[in-house]
């Protein structure tokens, strides 16, 4: 019997992050380990390893409770001063004022906490991600165990299909590949050997290595685990993850400045009241109160609401163009983006492989037609052109022969499968070869219907160092071997080739490679087909293909882009944002991808900066570098974290797009993350702040374009609403000044600011976008939310308001009515001027005439609402009774209403003068 080695007494493991397991033979990876390859670790030695490292299970931190989230939203500034000034109402007994405040404090929380109520899930969804069963070697056998039980020094042995459970250095196996897109951003399969690598070999170019969370797509084999749970490379970017904070959105910095702003506004102004009231000789008690009616009046209570509700309704319009916001200040963010960073593989292309060009029997044929549906066409090209014969003839396969022969090759000499599933196009097993059979069924030939015409009587699989994969089939009763590989390695092996007629001619080795070049120079991975007739009945082997291949053609592959991005690039141009591609594929086909879709002007003179170029980077290069660049590629997840660093560096409001597990660092980072809904991994939805349902980087222009109408209808509801707290703090302080009653109580202006902006001011938010509105430059960063022309004019209407009501309650004080009439009618000033003020902001910049009346119903909606209101709290007893209130005459709503046209007609006049 076998005995393993005594682990119990060796110096502890080598931990996975302080090695470079890559750079390791096969014989030291298992010596740090202290593991026999052909015994495993023993139960005991894996349990003591287990309690040391954990289970292997990508740790989520705990969020915060529902309490301290609830809570949270009372901590902004202008609410600290509302749940201020309900205690000093509450302390002076004035308990119907102090309730109503701390009405509006609660209300306003409550929305808040709904907001946040779906707690990030980045870190959970990591864990799932990597969740699986495995075959294990311990003590001498091989078992099936839940993958979370694993440990590093753990030997697993793996077969086509399936999922990698943990980091492994692989020991041995055969023909291996992987797909690593959703850790690497390369949509090929990765075909797997077993040598030590340089140190420095980037992490998509580590072939001796397999990653968690990716997947085994052909071949078998085992491999050491180095690394569980958080040591991972998943866990890495989980760790990155977490380390990205929460960004404000471009509206949220400025609101939370202006919040900051106001509060000492406010707050001096209070205190200004306060003291000159009393130095005038007015009592403590009635100042106080002064000062909580001006600090009530001052602060916007309804902005927080009416912005969330904003944003929401902004959210409801985006899920109907396929844009689904998860983080509600996304929204407002869209519509500020200066650059889209976009990742590759799933984003800008189909992530499918797909042939789009075949050379065979001296010609070359282009493939239309998008991922994996077998809907497209076959065209024969100009020679040395780069077009299709234009009017494209109706082509017919069975007229070229070579071709014919190409597709045949490409699909028998073939493992994987096509399949229709819940409405699309699916494959099992390798995406190259998957293409081979799209390309086959575009061209008339189902490999379903080949298979059973010709059936496999041998095969040499796909082997790294060989490079080739060859079946045997018969073919009108005789032996015919088909060979797919790569070019290098088939091409010696050929000593003719077919023509397009049919018949074998001296092969043309200086237009083969020539044709290959182009190619590969357009981004397309090269596959090379031939096949040989066997003279006798011997089986297929190594030797039968090393000579005499009858060459057919060559297959020029890629994963291409999508339909739709290249308008889309081009809208975003033309809108003013920098669209960058970054990602973990190869730099030639980064460039001829962003060439295709419109990224770049000159492709083959585009600038591309790699993960290795970066690395050699500091801060202040790579600022500079993200800003003059546009394509990145073989970038690792950190790296792409820092380029959406370095851009927000140079104050860019940055968006990041993507779908793989590489992506969710950045996605997080960036100012709005932008996840792929179908193809994207649950890793990225969750770090991301929006969605695409049909993962179209289309989408994202329709996203950007009502995000800035969004914007729009913000900026008007704030030009609105601030007026009316400006008007009634500018009220209070001229009574003070004036040493007369206040005009209005703290609880009617409470009234006036609530239902006017749910009422008045949430019908803005419905506004349609203004036309023209993608064909401006994104506004700047650092711009204010309001420009002076509109300071001025809150300044302006701030002043007409407190002309009008002050002027009008002093009116009717020296008429000898009432105290509450009085108020009544002050109250009333201030409603009217905001009704007609709220057609005025219907466009900021054009007259009220220039808008269409009726193009936004809820304006009319909410203006017969708030004056059926205004009746009630007028007439109805029970409200003047709650609200100091009084019935007024006929005479007093003539002078309301005259009042509030004449200011309507002098901010029209402003308006034009500034046009």
């Amino acid at each position: 019997m076998h005995n393993p080695p005594m682990t119990t007494q060796a110096s502890p493991p080598a931990e996975a992050g302080n090695t470079a397991w890559h750079a390791l033979s096969v014989k030291d990876a298992l010596a740090c380990h202290q593991v026999d390859p052909k015994h495993g670790l023993t139960e005991d030695e894996a349990a003591a390893r287990l309690a040391h490292h954990g289970p292997n299970r990508v740790q989520a931190p705990a969020g915060r409770s529902a309490l301290k989230r609830f809570l949270s939203q009372m901590t902004e500034p202008l609410v600290l001063v509302l749940i201020g000034a309900g205690i000093v109402t509450a302390g002076l007994g004035e308990w119907i004022d102090s309730s109503v405040i701390f009405g509006v404090v609660i209300v306003n929380a409550m929305i808040g906490y709904l907001q946040e109520g779906k707690a990030e899930e980045a870190l959970a969804a990591l864990a799932r991600a990597v969740a699986t069963d495995v075959t294990v070697l311990r003590s001498g056998r091989r078992r099936r165990m839940d993958a979370v039980h694993l440990v590093p020094g753990d030997v697993v042995w793996l077969s086509a299909g399936d999922k990698i459970p943990a980091d492994l250095r692989l020991l041995s196996g055969k023909q291996m590949r992987t797909i690593e897109a959703a850790l690497t951003g390369e949509a090929a399969p990765i075909e797997k050997h077993f040598e030590p690598l340089p140190t420095d070999t980037l992490l998509a170019d580590r072939h001796n290595m397999a990653y968690a969370g990716t997947n085994l797509v052909a071949g078998q084999g085992h491999g050491l685990v180095i690394g569980t749970a958080d040591a991972t490379e998943t866990g890495r970017i989980s760790g990155l993850i977490a380390s990205a904070p929460e960004i404000a959105t471009p509206l949220t910095k400025k609101m939370g400045e202006f919040a900051g702003l106001l509060l000492w506004v406010i707050l001096g102004l209070a205190a200004l009241t306060f003291g000159i009231g009393v130095w005038r000789g007015e009592t403590m008690v009635d100042m106080l109160m002064a000062a909580v009616a001006l600090a009530v009046g001052a602060i916007p209570e309804g902005l927080p609401a009416a912005m969330s509700i904003t944003l929401a309704i902004g959210v409801s319009r985006m899920a109907k163009r396929r844009a689904i916001i998860r983080h509600l200040p996304a929204v407002e963010a869209l519509g500020s983006t200066t650059i889209i960073c976009s990742d590759k593989t799933g984003t800008l292309t189909e992530n499918a492989m797909t042939v789009t060009e075949l050379w065979c029997g001296g010609e070359c044929f282009s493939a239309s037609g998008q991922a994996y549906k077998p809907e497209g066409e076959l065209q024969r090209r100009l020679k040395d052109a780069n077009v299709a014969v234009s009017p494209a003839p109706t082509f017919d396969v069975q007229s070229c022969a070579a071709l014919r022969e190409t597709l045949l090759a490409g699909a028998l000499c073939n493992d994987a499968a096509l399949h229709h599933e819940n409405r699309q196009w699916q494959i099992t097993g390798d995406p190259t070869e998957a293409a081979l059979l799209v390309v086959a069924r575009k061209g008339g030939l189902d490999e379903t219907t080949l298979r059973t015409v010709f059936p496999r009587e041998d095969e040499l699989p796909f082997d790294s160092a060989r490079q080739t994969m060859a079946t045997l089939h018969r073919v009108e009763g005789l032996p015919l071997v088909y060979v797919k590989g790569a070019i290098e390695k088939l091409l010696p092996s050929c000593h003719s080739m077919l023509a397009a007629d049919g018949n074998e001619v001296p092969l043309d080795m200086p237009g083969i490679e020539a044709a290959a070049a182009q190619m590969a120079t357009s981004g397309l991975r090269v596959l090379a087909l031939a096949r040989k007739p066997l003279p006798d009945e011997r089986g297929l082997n190594e030797t039968t293909i090393n000579s005499d291949l009858v060459f057919l053609g060559l297959a020029g592959m890629i994963d291409p882009p999508r339909a739709r991005a290249i308008s889309a690039v081009r809208t975003c141009h033309a809108a003013g944002i920098r669209v960058k591609m970054i990602t973990g594929d190869h730099a030639e086909t980064a460039r001829a991808i962003a060439a295709q879709i419109g990224i770049v002007k000159n492709g083959d003179a585009a600038q591309v900066l790699t993960g290795r170029d970066l690395a050699l980077l500091d801060d202040t290069a790579l600022q500079t570098a993200a800003c003059n660049v546009d394509i990145f590629a073989r970038v690792e997840p950190e790296q792409k974290l820092r380029l959406v660093r370095a851009l927000q560096a140079r104050h860019e409001v940055v968006a990041m797009t993507g779908d793989g597990v590489n992506d969710a660092p950045a996605l997080k980072q960036a100012d709005i993350g932008i996840a792929m809904g179908l193809g994207g991994t649950d890793v990225a939805k969750e770090a991301a702040a929006m969605v695409l349902t049909d993962d179209n980087f289309a989408t994202i222009e329709a996203a950007v374009e009502e995000g800035r109408g969004i914007y729009d209808n913000l900026v008007k509801f704030i030009t609105w609403t601030l007026p009316t707290n400006f008007g009634e703090g500018l009220v209070i302080l001229a009574a003070v000044v004036a040493g007369v009653t206040l005009p209005i109580t703290p609880l009617q202006i409470l009234w006036i600011n609530m239902t006017t902006a749910v009422l008045l001011g949430l019908p803005l938010a419905f506004e349609p976008a203004e036309r023209g509105i993608m064909h401006r430059p994104p506004r700047p960063p650092r711009a204010p939310v309001l420009d002076a022309v509109l300071v001025e004019r809150i300044v302006l209407v701030g002043i007409l308001m407190l002309a009008g009501s002050f002027g009008m309650f002093l009116l009717a004080l020296d008429r000898g009515q009432a105290m509450p009439e009085a108020r009544t009618i002050a109250m009333n000033v201030f409603v009217a001027i905001e009704t007609v003020y709220l057609f005025n902001c219907r466009s900021l910049r054009l007259p009220i005439t220039a808008v269409a009346a009726f193009s936004n119903n809820w304006v009319w909606v909410g203006v017969g609402l708030q004056w059926l209101l205004q009746m009630a709290i007028t007439y109805w007893t029970p409200l003047n009774t709650a609200f100091g209130t009084s019935p007024i005459d006929a005479r007093a709503w003539g002078e309301i209403i005259a009042i509030a046209l004449v200011a309507m007609l002098i901010i029209e006049l402003e308006k034009r003068w500034r046009a």
